[in-house]
């Protein structure tokens, strides 16, 4: 696919999850959590590069809360300079989720905590440099395999919603990526040489997602087309928050 195509298709599809959910509105100040993973910088070049033509402006800042793994702070420098190359304000703010979680209290299966605590962090955080939005870089791969470990290991069928107001915060949560597949966002980090920077997590690659994404992947190769199908099931399955303008 050319690069026009494939830059076309992804905006595309993220434009089209905006409007069927209607994730901006006018002024909105929006903050893109950042790790420095693929999808949360894919998500923060594409809003860059949707806001200069968008019909509805809304402004960006790029965040970052770091849970400093060993209690140490993580190097975030390439994303600094993709930031100001993109003239997009970046915060970045430490924390001490890494040592919390991995050394105090020892926990041994830390990821549902951890992911807890940083959105936690990244929302207050927005909050408090005026944003009124923040957008979550989860895709269309990310919403299917946390269905499957909702019915797996809570007996529920529930899913990300697309929007979500926080009342606490007063924040509301978007996810741009929802129609977005996770091979789009991949060949999309490739083809504009976003810059990743490496995950110093202890439990990278040894979670209960990892192995639901795999079992996904060899469903979808023994059955091609049952991701789309599964996602469409979602779509329609009356879950809380998936509905449009109070109709499922």
């Amino acid at each position: 696919m050319k690069v026009g195509l494939f830059l076309q298709e992804l905006m595309g599809q993220m434009r089209a999850a905006m409007e069927r959910y209607t994730m901006i509105h006018p002024g909105d100040r929006v903050a893109v959590g950042v790790s420095g993973g693929k999808d949360s910088l894919v998500l923060l070049a594409a809003l860059a590069r949707l806001r200069t033509y968008y019909p509805v402006p809304f402004s960006l800042v790029a965040l970052t809360a770091d849970p400093c793994f060993g209690g140490e702070p993580n190097d975030y420098s390439a994303i600094e300079r993709f930031c100001r190359d993109q003239k997009i304000p970046y915060v970045i703010r430490r924390t001490r989720l890494g040592t919390l979680i991995f050394e105090e209290r020892k926990e041994s299966s830390p990821c549902a905590l951890c992911a807890k605590m940083r959105k936690g962090a990244l929302n207050d955080y927005a909050k408090q440099i005026g944003c009124n939005k923040v957008a979550y870089a989860h895709h269309m791969d990310d919403i299917i395999e946390t269905m499957f470990l909702s019915m797996f290991y809570e007996g529920q069928f529930y899913s990300f919603a697309p929007v979500t107001y926080l009342d606490r915060s007063g924040i509301t949560v978007i996810r741009p990526l929802m129609y977005v597949p996770e091979a789009n966002v991949i060949g999309f980090l490739h083809k504009y040489h976003l810059p990743l920077v490496k995950n110093p997590c202890p439990a990278d690659g040894e979670t209960k997602r990892e192995y639901v994404k795999q079992l996904v992947r060899q469903i979808n190769l023994e059955n091609p087309g049952v991701k789309k199908r599964i996602f469409h099931a979602i779509c329609t399955g009356r879950i809380e928050g998936w509905n449009i303008n109070g109709k499922q």
